[in-house]
């Protein structure tokens, strides 16, 4: 049965389960201040983040994210996405969260083992890297994955399928190797 609560979780457009106030204090000293000088930011983050888990739970296209109230306008959430992206947030929250799901179990913070999975995935659209994949017979990209033991996501590398395993999986160790050493 719908009680009031879970129609707040929802929201007006089915989007489910936004950010809780446990969820957004845990992240909410993730998130880098707004630089100095210029404009104050006027972006409430909170909405922001809401709006971007909306796009990564529906898959909806940038441009047809619900507009503000709901959200800050899509342009806005893209630029945040980006910048995030550029500067490395995403990857510090990333890491924060291992470390911090990994001593809630008990265990050392860096991992002392990783399993790698690689899988090759077809791309139709242009633009990014692609490349032929002669042992699966297909045109596209190829994501290597390591997770720790108890599967919890240590990091990520994707480049052109034509490139063997072998020699991409130390891209993927080069860049997960340094922050659990």
């Amino acid at each position: 049965m719908w009680t009031p609560a879970d129609r707040a979780l929802v929201g007006d457009f089915g989007s489910g389960q936004a950010l809780t106030d446990d969820q957004f204090r845990l992240l909410e000293p993730l998130i880098p201040p707004a630089r100095p000088g210029g404009r104050p930011r006027t972006t409430d983050i909170r909405n922001l983040l809401d709006g971007l888990f909306y796009l990564v739970r529906t898959g909806c296209q940038w441009r047809h994210l619900p507009p503000p109230p709901a959200f800050p306008p899509w342009r806005t959430v893209y630029g945040y996405m980006r910048a995030f992206l550029r500067d490395g947030v995403w990857e510090s929250i990333r890491h924060h969260f291992v470390v911090m799901l990994r001593e809630g179990a008990g265990r050392e913070a860096g991992p002392s083992a990783a399993i790698v999975d690689t899988q090759s995935a077809k791309t139709t659209e242009s633009g990014g890297p692609r490349g032929w994949d002669a042992a699966k017979r297909l045109k596209g990209r190829k994501r290597h994955v390591a997770v720790d033991t108890d599967g919890v996501l240590l990091g990520v590398f994707v480049h052109a399928a034509d490139i063997q395993d072998a020699d991409s999986l130390d891209d993927l160790l080069k860049r997960v190797k340094p922050l659990y050493a």
